[in-house]
């Protein structure tokens, strides 16, 4: 099974940018589909952004449209990227990589087979 390891988190003030990174530990050929979720304090995880194997299709959640790109390096596939600009206080979560078994606007916990350890955001003043 895939191993996934998120970095690049830290503390950061509202309006700054951040890029996280999520390296998978098997090589491909296969390409996983990869989603972004994060679990605010005190509150549940939540879907943050997914792309597809192939990079065409990528979706977001709604509290991150127009701040937050994913994207998947053009040579190891299975590594994959967050870039989040403008951000907020409200953006103060751990952050997690995961795979997903399928692509779908919303991808729900149940749908991931593997987690990374997280990386933790935060966002203040």
């Amino acid at each position: 099974q895939i191993q996934l390891v998120e970095s690049g988190g830290a503390l950061v003030q509202p309006g700054d940018s951040l890029r996280l990174s999520c390296v998978g530990s098997v090589p491909s050929p296969p390409t996983y589909t990869m989603a972004w979720f994060r679990q605010p304090p005190g509150k549940d995880r939540e879907f943050v952004a997914v792309i597809s194997r192939s990079s065409s299709l990528i979706h977001y959640g709604d509290s991150v449209k127009g701040r937050f790109t994913i994207s998947r390096d053009n040579v190891e596939k299975n590594t994959v990227f967050l870039q989040m600009n403008n951000l907020r206080p409200e953006d103060t979560a751990i952050y997690y990589c995961a795979t997903v078994e399928r692509l779908s606007a919303s991808p729900q916990l149940a749908d991931v087979t593997a987690w990374g350890q997280g990386t933790q955001v935060t966002v203040s003043s």
